[in-house]
C-alpha cells in the first residue's frame, strides 16, 4: 500500500511540475507578442536559455541553500520513494525559474543577453533560495522569529510572496535601474508607445499561463491527499475576475477622459477634465 501511495504522490507532483513548466511557454509567447518584431527571436531564446541556466544553478547551489539537500548521493538513495525527492526538486525548480521569467518580461528590450543570464544564475542560485529557505525550508531562523513575535508562522501556500512578490521586487529594481525602452519618450516629453507585435501570440501566452496556473496553485499541495478543490475554484475565479476587470479598464483606456463610458455601478468613475 505504501508503494502505491508513494508512486501516486510522485506522479501527482510530476504532473504539477509539467504544468508549471508549460507556463514558461506562456511567458515566452506573452513576451513575444509584446516586443517588436526585430526582438522576437531574442525573446524566445532568452526564455529557453534562462530555464536552462536556472536548472543548473538550482540543482548545484539553490536547492541546497533553500533546503540543505544535495544530490551527490547513491542511486538507491535518490530512487527512494519512487524518486519523489527528485520529482519534488523538478517541481520547485519550475517555481524558481519563474523568477527570471517574471523579471524578463519587465525588462523586455532593455537588457543584454549575457548579463541577464548571469543575473539569472545569481537570482536562482542564491537570492531566491534565501527567501525560499526562510519561508518554506524553515531555515535561517526566520520562521521561528515570526512565530515567536506573532504567535503563528508565516504561511505561503503557492508562492504569493516567495515567488511572485520576490519576482516583482527584483523586476521593479531592474526596471528602475535600466530605465525605459529606447525612444519610449519623445523630445517634447510625450510618450511614444510600442504597439504589440502579435496580438495572437500575446493571447496564446496569456491562455497558457492561465492553464498552467492550476498546476502552480493546486499542485502546491505536493501530495495527493492534500489536494484542495477550494484552491482550484479560487484560482478559476481569480482568473475570471482579472479578465473582466482588464476588459472594463481597457475600454476606458481607449476613450478620452471626457468620453469614457464607465458602468454606472463602477465605484471610482473619474471626473471629466
Amino acid at each position: 500500500m505504501d508503494q502505491v501511495r508513494q508512486g501516486t504522490d510522485a506522479l501527482f507532483i510530476l504532473l504539477g511540475a509539467i504544468m508549471v513548466l508549460a507556463m514558461h511557454a506562456g511567458f515566452a509567447f506573452l513576451e513575444l507578442g509584446t516586443v517588436r518584431k526585430k526582438n522576437r527571436v531574442n525573446a524566445l531564446v532568452k526564455i529557453l536559455v534562462d530555464f536552462a541556466v536556472s536548472t543548473i544553478a538550482y540543482f548545484f547551489v539553490g536547492y541546497t541553500v533553500a533546503y540543505g539537500v544535495a544530490f551527490f548521493s547513491g542511486a538507491e538513495t535518490l530512487a527512494a520513494k519512487n524518486g519523489y525527492e527528485l520529482v519534488k526538486f523538478f517541481f520547485l525548480l519550475t517555481f524558481a525559474a519563474a523568477i527570471p521569467a517574471i523579471v524578463s518580461g519587465g525588462i523586455a528590450e532593455r537588457a543584454r543577453f549575457g548579463p541577464q543570464l548571469f543575473a539569472t544564475a545569481v537570482i536562482v542560485g542564491v537570492v531566491y533560495p534565501l527567501f525560499e529557505g526562510a519561508i518554506w525550508g524553515g531555515r535561517f531562523g526566520v520562521q521561528g522569529f515570526i512565530e515567536s513575535s506573532t504567535g503563528v508562522a508565516f504561511h505561503d501556500f503557492a508562492g504569493s510572496v516567495v515567488v511572485h512578490a520576490v519576482g516583482g521586487w527584483i523586476g521593479l529594481a531592474a526596471v528602475l535601474l535600466l530605465g525605459p525602452r529606447a525612444n519610449r519618450y519623445r523630445k517634447d516629453g510625450g510618450m511614444s508607445a510600442h504597439p504589440p507585435s502579435s496580438i495572437p501570440f500575446l493571447a496564446l501566452g496569456a491562455w497558457i499561463l492561465a492553464v498552467g496556473w492550476f498546476g502552480f496553485n493546486v499542485m502546491s499541495a505536493q501530495t495527493i491527499d492534500k489536494i484542495s478543490g477550494l484552491v482550484a475554484v479560487n484560482s478559476l475565479m481569480a482568473m475570471v475576475g482579472g479578465t473582466l476587470v482588464a476588459v472594463l479598464m481597457g475600454r476606458n483606456d481607449r476613450a478620452s477622459p471626457t468620453t469614457a463610458r464607465w458602468p454606472a455601478w463602477w465605484p471610482c468613475v473619474p471626473a471629466p477634465t
